[in-house]
């Protein structure tokens, strides 16, 4: 039974003729006639009472009209309901956004796509890089935003910004003021760091290690403000995004915004490689490539 086939037998019934339902249709009237002997043959019931006269619905003809209506109301509905998801007026983005990142990049941005797109629904998971990344590879999150470099043949990127770390030093540290710091002058220095889980947590030590020492952690945390404030109190040194370290106003710190080498955190929307994308993961994309655009203008 193909929805063809209740689209005319309707008709006929709203018309209760042949002739004006194929002229209605702008179909022959045998292959009318054919399309309806065809239903009846398949549901095994006779759906019109038919003489010179008069053409009238049966008893079984009355019950299929009934739910032919229906059905063929439901099919609108999910015909209307897909073609809204196509033009993101409606569906839902699972983005996974690591909570640093969020705090200094992001809100503009995800206020910017809310705007275009108010149908869709947008759900924040704030979980560290690594985090972010199993959760893709574990279908439960669309798209991440995480800090480079990922496994390129397990995700897809696109590059967001590229940024680096500054140094965050006690205002009383004898390298505070310095125009720029020697990454293998603080190995003897206690670390404030991303928690574990965090990408920058990796960036930072796998920095340090390339210097020849592995860092002394003495706190984890995943607030930047709180990094910063446990430096004022004095209880190490941070290395922090540059577009938060900017944000810090304390005069118990100093912000020195070169280290040699440099630490790069260069920020970038990821996705499954080969997966499906639904429509509001494409939008969320495309979208991202449009900004790009009008940022480098």
């Amino acid at each position: 039974m193909e929805n063809i086939q209740l689209l005319y037998f309707t008709e006929v019934a709203r018309l209760q003729s042949f002739s004006k339902a194929a002229k209605s249709m702008h179909i022959a009237q045998p292959s009318l006639s054919r399309a309806i002997k065809s239903l009846e043959n398949e549901l095994g019931v006779v759906l019109f009472d038919r003489t010179t006269r008069y053409l009238r619905l049966t008893d079984d003809g009355e019950i299929v009209l009934r739910h032919a209506a229906a059905t063929l109301s439901m099919s609108k509905d999910l015909l209307a309901t897909l073609n809204e998801g196509k033009q993101l007026q409606r569906g839902e983005l699972l983005l996974g956004l690591p909570p640093v990142i969020g705090a200094s990049f992001f809100a503009g941005i995800i206020a910017g796509f809310r705007s275009e797109y108010p149908g869709i629904r947008l759900r924040l998971v704030e979980e560290g890089g690594k985090i972010v990344e199993q959760l893709l590879s574990e279908s439960k999150l669309d798209i991440g935003i995480v800090v480079l470099p990922v496994d390129e043949e397990e995700f897809e990127s696109l590059t967001l910004a590229e940024r680096r770390l500054f140094l965050v030093l006690n205002a009383s540290h004898p390298l505070a003021g310095s125009e720029s710091v020697r990454l293998s002058d603080l190995r003897e220095e206690p670390f404030i760091m991303f928690k574990k889980g965090f990408s920058l947590y990796d960036r930072v030590r796998e920095a340090c290690i390339l210097e020849g020492f592995e860092p002394k952690i003495a706190y984890e945390s995943s607030q930047w403000d709180f990094m910063a404030e446990m430096v004022g109190a004095g209880l190490g040194i941070a290395l922090i995004p540059d577009t938060a370290a900017r944000k810090i106003q304390s005069r118990a710190v100093s912000v020195i915004p070169v280290t040699v080498p440099a630490i790069r955190w260069d920020i970038a929307a990821i996705w499954p490689r080969g997966r499906y994308l639904s429509h509001a993961a494409r939008g969320w994309i495309e979208f991202m490539r449009r900004w790009l655009t009008s940022e480098a203008r």
